[in-house]
């Protein structure tokens, strides 16, 4: 073999090796590209986990017109305004409009509703006792702790003649806000989504269906009083960044899909019962 011919040979193994590499780098450079695409089409929408059955019915749905969609979890309240006012999220799916009215009063979030899910009702619940009337004096009470949720359940508590409050009708009433208490009630003030296993130890708890079912803690459909409201004030709502874009939209499609789908209801229904729910968009 001549030292030409052997020189010709190694330059085309050479020419081969760097063609492969070459190719190999076009390939990945094409599918990170696509991944990147995918990641910036995905709608990516913060929840909290009792929510989560009836979206992800949802994005089965929006997956068949294309839209992809990225559930995130989050398990406290604050949390998910705080994302998604960083912009690490396109949509949070947990509040209602006091809630969010709050938020904004209390940090200046940039934030606003863009569409509307369904509500729920709320109730009072116990393990230990059959009716309100066999409740003790100073029977130990569980509410939420946040300003807006602790409002809603003194206007239950109201509703079931416990207590008395200053303002009948005001939905952000506080404990001091309570003018009579005539069986004592001590009340035991925890973070809302933790209302639904606090209520093993305690006399009476307030509860939301959804967290309830999702806790394994009591039946929804057992309270001993549920409110008599079907005020959509308490709706869940979507909510987005004040500067968001909805690109190709998305969101305004996949809110479609949530208010409309067969399969969103009958999760909605499994989840909650479906006399404890209603739409809140209509």
């Amino acid at each position: 073999m001549t030292q030409s011919s052997f020189t010709s040979r190694s330059s085309n193994k050479k020419l081969i090796i760097f063609g492969a590499i070459f190719v190999i780098l076009i390939i990945g450079l094409f599918i990170w590209n696509k991944q990147r695409q995918t990641q910036n089409e995905e709608l990516v929408i913060g929840i909290s986990p009792p929510f989560a059955h009836p979206l992800q019915a949802a994005a089965k749905e929006a997956e068949k017109q294309g839209i992809h969609v990225k559930l995130v979890e989050f398990s406290d309240w604050n949390t998910p305004n705080i994302t998604l006012n960083n912009g690490d999220i396109d949509a949070n799916f947990f509040q209602h409009q006091p809630f969010l009215n709050n938020a904004i009063k209390e940090t200046g979030y940039k934030l606003k509703a863009f569409g509307v899910g369904a509500a729920s009702h709320v109730g009072l619940y116990s393990k230990k006792y059959k009716s309100l009337d066999a409740l003790p004096q100073n029977a130990r009470v569980v509410i939420p702790n946040d300003p807006v949720n602790q409002g809603r359940a003194l206007l239950l508590l109201q509703q079931a003649k416990l207590i008395q409050l200053k303002d009948p009708t005001n939905y952000l009433s506080k404990l001091s806000d309570i003018s009579s208490n005539p069986k004592n009630l001590q009340f035991i003030e925890v973070e809302g989504p933790q209302t639904a296993r606090a209520i093993d130890d305690v006399d009476l708890a307030f509860g939301y269906p959804h967290y309830l079912r999702l806790a394994k803690t009591a039946d929804p459909e057992s309270a001993l009083v549920l409110d008599d409201t079907t005020n959509k004030r308490y709706a869940i709502l979507f909510v987005v960044r004040d500067d968001y874009q909805d690109k190709g939209d998305k969101l305004k499609k996949f809110v479609e899909i949530y208010q409309t789908s067969p399969a969103v209801k009958a999760a909605l229904n499994e989840d909650l019962g479906p006399k404890l729910w209603f739409p809140g968009w209509v």
